[in-house]
């Protein structure tokens, strides 16, 4: 039996916001279900209880995870698209949440404005789960913590992870949950393309012994790290700069050459979907380093974790 061991979270919007202890229940939470998956069948945690999930953007791993997450813990998910809801349009934010509020347990939103997730946490009387915004991505810095402690065990202090891509909402994210357990971060990434100076400010503000450097040399970077983390070099909405963006990270790609200079049991990790051949050949994201997939998997248990603890007060 999982039992309460923090005061209770209201919301998932930013890991920034959310408590070094939060994090690490969250995902003890995770581990625990994936466990009790694997040898007796799923806790029956959310049994009655509803997620809506609106989805603005699209993903498979979003949805996938979300919903069966919600199915294996004895609840049930309603997906929503925005042609359905009209939201910020047909549908004021805050009345769509009014109308959640009295008819489901739990709302997860995908979206492009950051300030719609919170302004739905402003009305809201069931948890708010960001599952990705233009701003941070936090349940995929989740899972990927979690596949770190595969490797490297449940206490990931001292340990670093270099994030070889421009300063998108994953690499914040990444940075924030690597700030909060204590893992030096690293942004690999050409001249123009780091993090915000203010973000980086919050983010030492919030956590003054947080590790934080930028590398504009891939090789550099990540001569020491334990994990390399890649994603697409153009994300959803860049594909105006396509052209810029692939002629300014040339020579940032993960391959075979850039491994090498890693340490032997450097692991590599990507959020999905990966553009092979691009961002990650293949013969380092099907190689030996690569958790890729384990990586994807854990989204699973790393939701199932969350909504346990949200809405299930696990």
């Amino acid at each position: 039996m999982i039992s309460c061991v923090i005061e209770q979270m209201n919301h998932f919007l930013t890991l920034l916001e959310t408590s070094p202890e939060e994090i690490r229940h969250v995902l003890e939470v995770a581990a625990q279900l994936r466990q009790h998956r694997d040898e007796h069948g799923d806790a029956d945690l959310l049994r009655g209880k509803t997620l809506a999930m609106y989805f603005e953007k699209p993903s498979l791993r979003t949805r996938v995870s979300f919903e069966q997450a919600m199915y294996e813990l004895g609840g049930r998910a309603i997906v929503f698209g925005k042609q359905e809801v009209g939201l910020g349009v047909r549908e004021t934010v805050a009345d769509f949440t009014r109308v959640m509020n009295g008819m489901v347990d739990g709302i997860m939103a995908r979206v492009y404005e950051h300030a719609w997730l919170e302004e739905m946490a402003e009305h809201a009387q069931v948890p708010i789960v960001n599952a990705l915004s233009d701003h941070c991505h936090p349940c995929q810095a989740l899972a990927d913590i979690m596949t770190m402690q595969d490797d490297f065990g449940e206490d990931l202090s001292g340990r670093s992870l270099v994030f070889v891509g421009d300063g998108n909402n994953v690499a914040r994210s990444l940075a924030a949950i690597c700030a909060k357990l204590g893992i030096a971060f690293t942004l690999a990434c050409p001249a123009g393309y780091e993090l915000a100076g203010d973000y980086l400010a919050t983010v030492r503000r919030v956590c003054p012994e947080a590790e934080l450097r930028v590398f504009n040399d891939p090789r550099a970077a990540v001569e020491q790290t334990d994990a390399i983390y890649c994603d697409t070099f153009v994300s959803m909405g860049q594909e105006e700069e396509k052209k810029k963006r692939l002629r300014d990270f040339a020579g940032f790609q993960v391959n075979e050459d850039l491994l090498a200079a890693a340490q032997p049991e450097t692991i590599v990790l990507h959020c999905l979907p990966a553009y092979r051949g691009v961002e990650i050949t293949n013969a380092v994201m099907d190689g030996p380093a690569s958790r890729v997939f384990g990586q994807s998997h854990n989204r699973l248990h790393a939701q199932k974790g969350l909504l346990a603890v949200l809405m299930g007060q696990a």
